[in-house]
């Protein structure tokens, strides 16, 4: 075979090949198209015209309008909060969240009101219900309804978290002293204990870890409080299969203690001079200095005195 030869059939070869290889990117560009158009017809969504505006005037007249259907009493017990509460926050969020306020969606329709969206996300709170059982009064489809429930609870954490989720500043601590010693409790900060909080619609598979003494799932919150009802430390999620003793444990509610970033305080109990702040908590809790426990049994006027003012 000459040279010649030799080099018509190389070329041959690079043009079958650069055939082959437009064949193939084409099939796969072909493919890839099908597969974008197939996606784009199983993921495409039906407008569904839940009458939006007409359920923003219901619940405008049910709530809150100048004379609504339901007064302060219902709003309350519905919503969890006074209506004055309920204003605030959704104008808060509102300013906080553009998403929140009212708009006209991709089709030009309004959107949600922001007392809808606000109503829906607070009836999953106060009530437990699924996303898809509110549809029928809020007219929020369940992937909505749960997308505003979402930003809902960042959103609040964001706004409010600085401000309520946070510890006593030295400026708090000499507020709560004062009023505590007022009281007959000098060095007090604060009461201390666990509530069970039932989750009824816990995983089969997890009931057992969190079913205690209650005998149904629950799920553990331990909180400090002051006198003005002001939670200063919240832990929540614990299994209900705890109890006080095994929360502590896990707790981080004495760890400004442990590494030494607590504000330094005093105050005189009897004549002697302390420098750690105190908890009043009952009698499952363990003997230590910043726990001071009630008298189960008191044997004495004085420890009965004592167990009946804290």
């Amino acid at each position: 075979m000459s040279i010649s030869d030799s080099s018509s059939s190389g070329e041959e070869e690079n043009e079958e090949y650069e055939r082959f290889h437009h064949l193939r990117l084409s099939l796969i560009g072909r493919r890839l198209a099908e597969g974008a158009s197939s996606r784009r017809q199983t993921t495409s969504r039906r407008h569904i015209d839940r009458e939006r505006v007409e359920c923003n005037r219901r619940l405008m007249r049910d709530y809150f309008d100048p004379n609504p259907v339901h007064n302060a009493r219902i709003f309350r017990r519905r919503y969890r909060m006074q209506p004055r509460l309920f204003h605030r926050i959704m104008g808060d969020i509102v300013r906080f969240d553009p998403s929140f306020s009212l708009r006209r969606d991709s089709f030009g329709q309004l959107s949600l009101s922001p007392e809808q969206k606000l109503t829906g996300a607070m009836r999953m709170l106060a009530y437990g219900s699924p996303a898809d059982q509110l549809d029928e009064y809020v007219r929020m489809g369940e992937s909505t309804l749960m997308e505003v429930f979402r930003k809902f609870c960042n959103n609040i954490i964001n706004m409010y978290g600085a401000t309520y989720l946070r510890a006593p500043t030295p400026a708090d601590l000499r507020i709560l002293l004062r009023k505590a010693s007022s009281r007959g409790f000098p060095g007090m900060i604060g009461s201390i204990d666990c509530m069970h909080w039932e989750w009824r619609n816990c995983p089969s598979g997890w009931a057992g870890q969190y079913t205690g003494h209650m005998h149904r799932p629950t799920i553990i919150l331990e909180a400090v409080a002051s006198y003005n009802t002001w939670i200063w430390h919240a832990f929540f999620g614990t299994p209900g299969s705890n109890n006080d003793i095994n929360v502590l444990g896990m707790s981080p509610v004495f760890d400004r203690i442990v590494n030494g970033s607590a504000p330094h305080v005093r105050f005189e109990v009897n004549g002697h001079a302390y420098d750690q702040c105190y908890y009043l908590a009952d009698g499952i809790y363990p003997s230590w200095s910043t726990l001071v426990k009630t008298f189960s049994n008191p044997r004495s006027n004085k420890e009965a005195l004592f167990a009946q003012h804290q």
